[in-house]
């Protein structure tokens, strides 16, 4: 009798999984027909000895230049420890924005596993390693100004991060963190770097996360986090207070949120995919300042041709559109189309 229940429970297991893969995946309605984006073809043009890894954060500089975070030949094996030795190869990428050459790069022997990217107001790069549990303020040549946490010790407390995600800065320098994968917060410091408050912890609620992935800010200083496992956006003033959420259920998992140029529009790149066995593609969203969706394209639109991770993305002044995509470690721009 107990083998045979064990064999039934297999057999039922299997046919499940089964029907999951064959499930179509709600795309949702594309609101705006008027606004679309068509990929730029053979962008970037990447030197042929550059192994491009996961592109895991991306920003833009003052000069509109294009700053990725990658990870070379490193993969993060989600059964395992992290790797005790630096990446060798350069993990900082600038590249130009119209011919998608590399300008310049550096990064090299600093960091274990890369993860996001910030670009602040004063061409200074932030970035986060989920592997050192530390986040890191560089200028733009690569000298280090400002590093926060404890290498290689996970934490819960105003000097510990437990793999921190994003950084986002705020007009007075002052700047907030995504502590994702272990703490499920968001932590201010000042432009010092010192500790001034948290919101947040695991649950599903208003104020509350399932990794809290991606953070950024508005012109009047509202925090937009991409609560990733919540699939939703949630959205607080400047001291951590909840105001909205946008929240759908064609939603897939939200990695990344960004503003353009103006600071009026939100972009944002989700995921959808099945106890990451069946990934489903990304999309790109457009929402107005009120956080209602102006239009969405990927795995919504027709004509996708194929199926990308989109990580984290940006936005630069003409509203052309960059995103990492960590599942055929390609960055892939997209220019905005006038209807006909």
């Amino acid at each position: 009798m107990g083998r045979k229940w064990v064999y039934a429970t297999i057999v039922s297991a299997g046919l499940l999984v089964v029907l999951l893969f064959l499930m179509p995946v709600e795309k949702g309605r594309i609101p705006d027909s008027s606004t679309n984006y068509e990929r730029v073809q053979n962008w970037p043009d990447l030197p042929n000895d550059l192994i491009l890894g996961n592109p895991t954060g991306i920003g833009i500089d003052t000069n509109q230049n294009i700053v990725v975070f990658h990870r070379a030949g490193r993969e993060w094996e989600w059964f395992r420890s992290f790797p005790k030795t630096f990446i060798q190869e350069k993990t900082i990428l600038i590249i130009d924005k119209e011919s998608g050459k590399l300008i310049r790069s550096w990064g090299e022997n600093r960091f274990i596993m890369p993860h996001g990217l910030t670009v602040d107001q004063e061409n200074n790069i932030w970035v986060t390693d989920v592997g050192l549990h530390q986040i890191f303020k560089f200028r733009y040549d690569g000298t280090l100004l400002l590093s926060l946490g404890e290498v290689n010790v996970p934490g819960n407390d105003s000097l510990h991060f437990d793999k921190p995600t994003d950084v986002a800065v705020a007009k007075d320098g002052s700047f907030y963190v995504s502590d994702g994968y272990g703490n499920n917060r968001v932590v201010k410091f000042s432009a010092a770097g010192k500790y001034l408050f948290e919101w947040g912890k695991k649950g599903r609620g208003e104020s509350e996360f399932n990794l809290p992935h991606g953070i950024t800010l508005d012109r009047t200083g509202r925090v937009y986090v991409a609560d990733r496992e919540n699939n939703r956006v949630q959205v607080f003033d400047s001291t951590g207070k909840f105001i909205r959420q946008m929240a759908d259920k064609s939603f897939g998992a939200f990695c990344a949120v960004d503003f353009d140029a103006s600071k009026t529009r939100l972009f944002g790149v989700d995921f959808h995919s099945f106890l990451t066995l069946k990934h489903d593609g990304s999309d790109i969203f457009i929402f107005d300042s009120t956080g209602t969706m102006q239009t969405r394209f990927g795995r919504s639109s027709t004509d996708q041709t194929n199926i990308s991770w989109y990580h984290d993305l940006a936005v630069d002044k003409e509203d052309n559109i960059y995103a990492g995509d960590i599942s055929g470690n390609t960055i892939q721009k997209f220019r905005r189309v006038t209807a006909k």
